[in-house]
């Protein structure tokens, strides 16, 4: 299973994205994810194919590259790829991307992370109350030292992997601030 796109078998599926019923015909996209009722199975969030090209524009590309069906406006479609994949959060961790807010905290020295600098995403679990949850804790360039575990250079081929808007001078900042 990878994600795909194909045509709705039924009218039930919801978009993940606007909520709207996506009828039956209808061509759609799948995204590949873990089942969260069975471990080790995965299953599919279905989104409309242009709300797709708004919320997933590298996973709807790669499955527009692999089908093998006609699809109506394509042209289209790849118009609003490119437009929205500026805009594209990374979802793999660890990344780095430009802070959108100045609200996070960084978890190295505690200190506010600016609005339009470059930060890091690291998983960090949080074992703050009765529930604990993963997800993104983030660092300053500066403070990644000690958290890029024992092989800095497999880390920092993680983040650029993982990273889609960050440039390139900053990427090689970060390379000679983590290899060094």
């Amino acid at each position: 299973m990878a994600n795909t796109i194909e045509t709705a078998k039924t009218g039930r599926a919801s978009c993940r994205t606007c909520k709207q019923t996506i009828a039956k015909g209808d061509l759609r996209f799948g995204e590949e994810v873990p089942n969260a009722f069975s471990a080790g199975d995965m299953t599919y969030n279905w989104h409309h194919l242009a709300c797709a090209a708004k919320k997933k524009p590298s996973a709807l590309k790669q499955a527009l590259d692999e089908t093998e069906l006609e699809i109506p406006n394509k042209d289209e479609l790849v118009q609003a790829i490119d437009a929205n994949a500026k805009n594209e959060k990374p979802t793999v961790l660890p990344y780095a991307e430009y802070a959108p807010t100045a609200r996070a905290s960084c978890v190295g020295c505690a200190e506010k992370i600016e609005k339009g600098h470059l930060r890091l995403a690291i998983e960090s679990e949080d074992d703050g109350g009765p529930f604990p949850r993963t997800g993104p804790r983030y660092l300053h360039p500066s403070c990644v030292g000690e958290h890029s575990g024992d092989n800095p250079e497999e880390f920092y081929a993680k983040i650029t992997a993982n990273s889609k808007n960050v440039e390139p001078k900053d990427l090689k900042e970060l390379e000679d601030q983590l290899i060094s």
